[in-house]
């Protein structure tokens, strides 16, 4: 066994190593830059804790939240390690200690958030002691492409700038596109660095999307269908939080709520009820849930939309962590759109100009990225990789939208209810088209029409062609929902026909 792998084992339980844990674990021992895109519970924190424990001197670690900085150094010291964090939750006198013993050399891991770099105070001491690593964790935050930039996160170059030696870097995120990817090596100055992306599929997560007419009829419902599972209920806004909250202990739900205009110790004991499964359901918005280390989540589900697929993605990613199949739905409707815009805009005050209208443009095609998600016919694994330029099959087989495409399928190899005629190949198009309106709580009308499903019964189009000749399929609505429709009609026609 190797020293990293015993320290794995000795500090935190594990027997091997997750894919590419070793292979940046090795680059920062050996004095290189890394940078690991790695998935929700793919183990990015062993990736610089292990080294941090082989590796001489102190090592940084730069986090954007308060909560999360706690959660880990809570988490350190349940495994036998000296850690701290420097931010604003300390007195100015806890702070000083916390400096004091770091440069005693009490601490091997700190954790400091990126506004505390531009401190006089924690350059002085930065620059008195050794520091062997540095690691940014949320990495996507530095990239104005991102779905969470900080204007902090520039401030990390320029602070090892000022350092009498330069240690080594590392970055890590769960969730980043190629442009954002150009901007971490650039904005933080990798230095040839070791890559690592181990991808972005999650096959254990089943993806959902639902149009529900009640919003809160469809939460309940699903709920009450995973009766033992623990999960989370992610909402825009903090009134959405209390109402939904509020409707849910109503219903029986054993659940609370979290948002950022709650008291810290409210969001504290809560928190610690919800991770400790005295509370069943946690309903947040996105203030909750980064760094969040809560193996048993069976389900997440938003409520609202969120603004870009990154957010959504990394959210729903904190279902399933232990491995175990896991339910990520997203309850879309059509306020949705309104309330993100607003949000997206209001993100925007105070900038310059010019600034917050490049922003604003690229938020928007985001979140136009973020509706074509929730209306799409096709694979939501498929899309959601592709979206994050990574390959994958067309049909994953899991989705909601191919589970839904199956049991159509299914329908039509059972043949129509009528042995012969046209009413038969009528009244199957009208199964189909129910199937499509249920799923999607869609008047059946807005689907296709029955006139439009009683000429594609007399008319029985056999391609792409036909279809579009038949009054009321529109090349949008071909893609959407035609091609099932024109999959049933030439079934049927080989089945008349003997072919089948």
């Amino acid at each position: 066994m190797t020293e990293a792998g015993r320290l794995l084992y000795e500090h935190f339980g594990y027997q091997s190593f997750r894919p590419a844990q070793e292979t940046l674990i090795s680059a920062l021992l050996e004095g290189r830059d890394a940078l690991g895109i790695m998935p929700t519970g793919a183990g990015k924190s062993m990736c610089y804790q292990i080294p941090a424990l082989m590796l001489p001197g102190i090592t940084l670690v730069i986090s954007p939240l308060i909560s999360l900085m706690q959660d880990q150094v809570r988490a350190l010291k349940a495994a036998g390690i000296r850690g701290a964090y420097l931010n604003s939750s300390l007195t100015w006198k806890q702070y000083l200690l916390a400096l004091e013993n770091a440069r005693q050399g009490v601490y091997k891991i700190i954790y400091v958030a990126p506004e505390r770099l531009e401190s006089e105070e924690f350059l002085e001491f930065a620059r008195s002691v050794e520091i062997s690593l540095i690691a940014v964790d949320e990495a996507h935050c530095v990239s104005q492409w991102g779905h969470d930039f900080r204007p902090s996160y520039m401030t990390i170059a320029p602070f090892v700038e000022k350092l009498p030696r330069r240690p080594v870097l590392a970055a890590f995120t769960a969730t980043a596109t190629p442009a954002v990817r150009d901007d971490i090596l650039t904005h933080l100055s990798l230095r040839e660095p070791e890559i690592r992306v181990t991808g972005f599929d999650r096959e254990n997560l089943t993806l959902r999307v639902l149009r529900p007419a009640d919003k809160m009829a469809a939460l309940q419902e699903f709920i009450a269908q995973h009766p033992e599972d623990s999960g989370i209920v992610y909402c825009s806004t903090r009134k959405q939080v209390e109402r939904v909250t509020e409707k849910l202990r109503e219903s029986g739900v054993s659940a609370r709520a979290y948002h950022a205009g709650m008291s810290e110790r409210d969001r504290r004991e809560n928190q610690n009820e919800f991770l400790f499964d005295r509370v069943r359901v946690m309903v947040a918005t996105n203030a909750f849930g980064m760094g969040i280390d809560k193996q048993n989540v069976g389900f997440v589900v938003h409520y609202n939309m969120p603004k870009n697929m990154e957010s959504y993605y990394q959210e729903a990613g904190r279902a399933g962590r232990d491995g175990s199949r896991a339910e990520c739905l997203l309850l879309y409707g059509p306020g949705d759109v309104h309330t993100a815009e607003f949000l997206i805009r209001s993100s925007l005050e105070g900038l310059e100009p010019e600034t917050a209208r490049r922003r604003e443009t690229m938020e928007m095609e985001k979140l136009e990225q973020m509706k074509r998600y929730c209306f799409t016919p096709g694979c939501l694994r498929h899309y959601i990789l592709g979206y994050f330029g990574e390959d994958s099959p067309e049909r994953c087989g899991t989705c909601g939208n191919c589970m839904a495409r199956q049991n159509i399928f299914a329908a039509l190899r059972a043949g129509p209810r009528r042995k012969t005629g046209e009413k038969s190949l009528y009244e199957l198009l009208r199964s189909i088209r129910k199937d499509y309106a249920d799923r999607s709580s869609l008047p059946p009308e807005l689907i296709f029409s029955d006139r439009t499903l009683q000429a594609m019964a007399s008319e029985k189009p056999q391609n792409e062609h036909d279809m579009l000749q038949i009054p009321g399929v529109s090349p949008v609505k071909y893609q959407m929902y035609g091609k099932v429709f024109l999959k049933a009609i030439q079934r049927n026609s080989h089945r008349r026909s003997g072919l089948e």
